[in-house]
């Protein structure tokens, strides 16, 4: 147990790979939901906010707390650095994020997406009894990183031979923290040029052949003729592959966990297919891929009896409001049947929150019909080994059986 709050830590890497210190984000929202954290990259340190209400809060009022100002990103980056990310719609305000997110979200509409659930549904069906058949193996790579992978490509019009460049892409930046991963600034920023290159020609090759798939619909005008610069399409490119690829490959193999640890929980999702869509919700609250992201102060503000001043790095802990205490009954039991269910697994709301939550949900809902339906269970042979990260919540590794339903 932490002896005083001056030794919480959310920042250390190292704890992450042993999982998230739930027990320390737990005294914060009782005792200091809006605490001053020490910072290891700056000396003024940082504002830690654990609440769910005061996380939804900072999310929603861009006005007052900005993505762009130093990125939405925990650590410090150089100017240079600073000045690339802030190409990303991930790190831009309102007027700006606003342009740029209205077009691309045509390429994310729910009917956009409902047209790939018959794909993505056979998609599960093969990965599931490709695993069956080998038996025995590593979940993640046999199940969790596939999908996505697939349902990016196909998205994004990559042919299914290149998707594995694109999970090495991705892994090399975002994997930066882990040594495991061994990757150095320059491999870090090689991956982000191999990947702009290859989004450069891929839509070079589209502008040719203009198809009724989401990567023609990104680089078509739209009605007022808005249409998307060669530089968005490649930023937007890079952002979609590793946003989409990390975090459901996360949520798929963290909720496989919790379902090893809570068998009656996959009994009960067995026994009733029903449940899917309320599963793959508290996946995602349990799960809660992503665990932080950073804001900067636009102004003097009071949240939680602390004032905030203008230019102070603030950081919400998605991790934290998903087991606030004041919003989820029994916040700390996994329970596939949980309604209401307000996670902020997909973000706390405002402009950022997440784009492709359809496409992800229904990701998650087609593995898990597929999974149930295959399988009688899927035992546990080794615990996770996991990302070494204070930002994305990642298994790395995971062995597991693959027991068949009786046919």
């Amino acid at each position: 147990m932490t002896e005083s709050l001056a030794d919480i830590d959310l920042w250390d890497m190292d704890q992450y790979t042993e999982g998230i210190p739930y027990e320390q984000l737990r005294r914060l929202r009782a005792e200091a939901p809006v605490f001053h954290h020490h910072d290891p990259q700056q000396p003024n340190g940082f504002w830690a906010i654990t609440r769910h209400e005061d996380v939804v809060y900072v999310s929603r009022n861009p006005e007052l707390f900005s993505s762009a100002e130093k990125t939405a990103l925990i650590t410090e980056l150089a100017e240079e650095q600073l000045a690339q990310q802030q190409m990303f719609m991930l790190n831009q305000d309102p007027p700006d994020h606003t342009r740029m997110r209205s077009l691309v979200n045509r390429g994310f509409t729910p009917r956009m997406i409902a047209k790939l659930e018959e794909r993505i549904q056979d998609t599960c069906d093969e990965i599931v009894a490709q695993a069956l058949a080998k038996g025995e193996g590593d979940f993640v790579t046999l199940c969790a990183a596939e999908l996505p992978l697939i349902v990016i490509a196909e998205l994004m019009g990559v042919p299914l031979e290149d998707r594995h460049k694109v999970f090495d892409w991705s892994n090399r930046m975002v994997g930066g923290d882990d040594p495991e991963y061994g990757v150095t600034d320059e491999e870090r920023l090689g991956a982000a040029t191999e990947m702009w290159a290859y989004a450069s020609a891929l839509a070079e090759e589209k502008r040719k052949q203009v198809k009724d798939d989401i990567v023609s619909k990104l680089i078509s005008p739209d009605e007022e003729g808005n249409v998307l610069s060669e530089l968005e399409f490649d930023l937007f490119f890079m952002l979609l592959a590793v946003a989409g690829n990390e975090t459901t490959r996360n949520a798929i193999s963290g909720g496989m966990y919790a379902l090893t640890q809570h068998p009656d929980e996959w009994k009960k999702l067995k026994a009733d297919p029903g449940l899917i869509p309320t599963a793959s919700d508290e996946i995602v609250r349990w799960v809660t891929p992503v665990h932080l992201f950073r804001r900067t102060a636009l102004k003097d503000i009071e949240l939680s009896g602390q004032t905030i001043k203008k230019g102070d790095k603030v950081v919400i802990f998605y991790t934290s409001a998903n087991r606030d205490e004041s919003v989820f009954e029994n916040p700390d039991v996994f329970d596939i049947a949980r309604e209401p269910n307000p996670h902020v697994g997909f973000g706390g709301g405002g402009p950022h929150f997440c784009l492709g939550r359809h496409l992800a949900k229904l990701e998650i809902e087609c593995f898990y019909r597929s999974l149930i339906t295959q399988c009688d269970r899927v035992e546990l042979v080794a615990e996770p080994r996991r990302l070494r990260s204070n930002f994305i919540m990642g298994i790395k590794e995971m062995t597991v059986r693959f027991i068949p339903a009786a046919s």
